[in-house]
């Protein structure tokens, strides 16, 4: 394998990766009705031991989102009754997000289609395999966390556009 097949290969997967998650965006708004973010916001707060709700900053770290986009769907998830920002007991100035008894009917409501989402979009997968990619995509999600690139890289780039 010559330098720039080996280099190709990983441009090539963070493309399909990028390619995979628009498909997958795409196709829980047409076939679920709502986006990925209100789908993994409902899956977070229906988590037990979440009854009671999670703060903010907990939701946008457990969900690797900005809190910008957050916000935005939050809002519309109020507008539908399903989540609501209540007082954090030890904090006034901060808030929890919860599920209301509506976005939790609404998520039960779900259920059977997520499930088959879930079968249909793993059908080319035996479960040895899902046990497989699961493992390689932690240790993506692992490595992508932990990229990087420092002022030395920046550095090494302004040098190379003065030559």
């Amino acid at each position: 394998m010559t330098d720039n097949e080996s280099k190709g290969i990983p441009n090539r997967l963070f493309f399909r990766l990028f390619q995979t998650g628009n498909v997958l965006q795409r196709q829980v708004q047409n076939e679920m009705g709502i986006s990925t973010v209100q789908w993994a916001v409902l899956g977070a707060l229906s988590r037990g031991g979440f009854e009671a709700g999670i703060s903010f900053n907990q939701l946008t770290e457990y969900l690797f989102v900005s809190r910008q986009s957050l916000d935005g769907v939050l809002k519309r998830m109020e507008r539908d009754n399903h989540v609501l920002r209540v007082p954090h007991p030890d904090d006034g100035r901060a808030r929890l997000v919860k599920l209301t008894d509506q976005g939790r009917a609404y998520w039960e409501s779900l259920q059977e289609r997520i499930y088959q989402f879930y079968q249909q979009g793993l059908k080319g997968f035996s479960f040895d395999d899902s046990v497989n990619f699961l493992h390689y995509l932690n240790k993506l999600q692992h490595d992508l966390a932990r990229i990087d690139l420092g002022h030395g890289h920046q550095a090494g780039m302004e040098e190379q556009a003065e030559v």
